[in-house]
């Protein structure tokens, strides 16, 4: 089978948070705190922004300032906050494009509608735009089946994009390799240099677990990874999407990606031009944890759909609230957003798990 997939985690959102968070949003109890931002680009007229511009950022390290409120940082501020306690709030990330698919970043909070469970919430907190918390990224790589000529260009759009991507001192990433086992190839760092060397040390053969590979990072690498700076978490994924060794369910795989708080994103390698089974399943795992998927027919465009990705990961909103009725019962609750410009669609998670007792 020709499954390629390098899964990158680019790590979005990090929390204290009691043992319960998922992908996209936050949730904080007195146990703890978490917190999730998100980039976006803007222009000073306040007009449309395609993701070439809206990539610009301030590339300086940044001081971390001890017990800083998220709330404080959404309202304004630079720094990137540690975690500081508030009681039953939730943060989300969130997506605007237009019709032509260029990020919308002039949008107001008046803008939007947001129901938490079927309910509005009780109270937006804060509501902004933010260009600059740090990414921790991951690739997993797909090792099965034949490797042909057509690997060699994947691992170089897979290494350039890590190298516009990474901030050397705020950013790191991880290489995860798997065919019916996962295996870490390089663990957690900035240095592309390493990466680089990793990606292509990878050679091919074996079967395919990609649900396995999904849940293992995002519980692994990022679930247990209750670091007190906020940070945003994303993956990748370059793949045909068929799976023929895993031990989990693709539901569980998604469950545990929306626990851990990853976007997940996917390429799909099938360049036939046709939607199989593999594309639909790609498509299901982005849309439930707010991501999108890509079909780059031509070669070519894999390096075009790198450059997407990086984009919409610089240019989303952030919003937090107090949601209405809310239980720490553990229960799946879903959120809605919808705008006001017709011509405008939302990407975001579906829901979250609230905490348990």
């Amino acid at each position: 089978m020709r499954s390629r997939v390098y899964l990158l985690c680019i790590s979005l959102l990090s929390c204290a948070w009691s043992k319960q968070i998922v992908g996209g949003l936050q949730y904080r109890s007195n146990a703890g705190d978490a917190y999730s931002d998100h980039e976006s680009g803007t222009t000073d007229s306040g007009d449309w922004i395609d993701a070439k511009q809206s990539n610009a950022i301030n590339g300086a390290d940044e001081a971390i300032r001890p017990a800083r409120s998220p709330s404080d940082h959404l309202a304004g501020g630079g720094d990137v906050p540690t975690i500081s306690t508030r009681v039953n709030e939730v943060y989300l990330l969130f997506t605007a494009v237009n019709k032509r698919g260029r990020f919308v970043c002039n949008l107001k909070q008046s803008d939007f509608t947001i129901l938490d469970d079927h309910k509005p919430p009780l109270v937006i907190r804060s509501f902004r735009q933010e260009t600059d918390l740090p990414l921790h990224l991951g690739l997993l790589v797909d090792m099965s089946g034949s490797v042909d000529s057509e690997f060699e260009f994947e691992q170089n759009a897979t290494i350039s994009f890590l190298g516009h991507t990474l901030r050397r001192g705020q950013d790191e990433a991880f290489i995860l390799s798997f065919n019916s086992h996962s295996h870490i190839v390089q663990d957690s760092t900035d240095n592309v240099r390493l990466l680089s060397a990793a990606v292509y040390r990878l050679r091919a053969g074996g079967g395919t677990a990609l649900y396995d590979a999904i849940y293992q990072a995002s519980k692994s690498k990022f679930l247990k990874d209750q670091s007190d700076q906020l940070v945003r978490r994303a993956i990748i994924v370059i793949s045909d999407g068929e799976d023929n060794q895993s031990e989990v369910s693709l539901a569980e795989a998604i469950e545990m990606a929306q626990r851990a708080q990853v976007i997940i994103y996917a390429i799909s390698t099938n360049d036939t031009g046709l939607i199989v089974r593999g594309d639909r399943i790609l498509q299901q795992i982005a849309e439930a944890t707010g991501g999108r998927i890509f079909f780059p027919f031509q070669l070519m465009n894999i390096a075009f759909s790198f450059r997407e990705i990086e984009g919409e990961l610089r240019s989303q909103y952030a919003v937090s609230y107090t949601p209405a009725a809310f239980e720490a019962d553990g229960h799946y609750r879903s959120i809605e957003i919808s705008t006001t410009h017709k011509n405008v669609r939302i990407r975001s998670r579906r829901g979250y798990f609230a905490p348990g007792h």
